[in-house]
């Protein structure tokens, strides 16, 4: 009996550390979708006591991650209701319009969870409780939407050239203006008074001493504007215990995945 007690109790210590590890990227998600990091946490907060107490309920696919997304979807669409908020006059998409993307929920989720997540559609489609044919026709749709996204004024704040060029060339190609290109603190505080951008496209970590989130937080206090952060660890931000971004990518990044981060930031953030 006592084997069978101390059995199940390392089952249930290892089952709860792989939740732990996947949380960080749900938290990513949540914040995407919801474009908060305070309502896409209480998400994952309800989703993870849950899942520890009731590990069964993720216990139906071998893939941790997996079975966690898809019990966060269950337990409750929150898209709706949290979105809702997002919209209007005093958004983004209010301030510009019709010209920017207006996804419905399901492409902005199955477009989310393959280019942010790195899960196939099949995958997706098991996450959200759709079939597989509904999800690839979502996200051909999301990927259609995204080419509609209108020209909007973008600040990269990045300390390496090479890299900070390539972001450069994705954010032109998606059909976006570059305002400027800050590798210090001082610069990107300093362009972003110049140029007023809609966006800032921030690596977290600079040269020497400076740093991608010190620089915008010095720019949010002239200003409300979204913010995109890239880094090579996000589960070493995404912790929920402090102030963190809405927006994490990671790097390296594709095409795709900056298109669809600036679109949902765009279209979720108020300003």
């Amino acid at each position: 009996m006592r084997e069978k007690y101390v059995a199940e109790e390392v089952a249930s210590k290892k089952v709860s550390e792989a939740i732990t590890r996947t949380l960080p990227f749900l938290r990513r998600y949540a914040r995407a979708v919801t474009g908060s990091q305070q309502q896409g946490d209480e998400w994952v907060r309800l989703c993870a006591e849950v899942a520890v107490q009731q590990p069964e309920l993720i216990a139906e696919v071998e893939d941790t991650k997996l079975g966690v997304f898809a019990l966060f979807h269950r337990l409750r669409q929150p898209f709706g209701d949290l979105e809702a908020g997002a919209s209007g006059g005093e958004s983004v998409r209010g301030r510009l319009k019709e010209s920017l993307t207006d996804m419905a929920p399901m492409q902005r989720q199955v477009l989310l969870l393959t280019v942010l997540e790195g899960f196939t559609v099949g995958d997706a489609a098991h996450v959200l409780g759709v079939s597989i044919d509904d999800a690839e026709r979502s996200l051909e749709e999301a990927r259609w939407e995204l080419q509609r996204v209108a020209s909007v004024r973008i600040l990269v704040i990045e300390d390496e050239a090479v890299i900070a060029l390539d972001v450069a060339d994705i954010v032109r190609n998606a059909g976006h203006e570059v305002v400027g290109i800050a590798a210090t603190e001082k610069a990107a505080i300093e362009l972003a008074k110049k140029h007023s951008p809609h966006l800032v496209l921030a690596d977290i970590q600079l040269r020497g001493s400076d740093s991608g989130i010190s620089a915008v937080n010095q720019i949010m206090k002239s200003m409300s504007v979204p913010v995109i952060f890239v880094t090579g660890f996000p589960e070493r931000l995404l912790t929920g215990k402090q102030v963190e971004p809405a927006f994490v990518i990671s790097k390296p990044f594709d095409p795709d995945l900056l298109r669809a981060a600036i679109a949902q930031a765009l279209d979720t953030v108020s300003i």
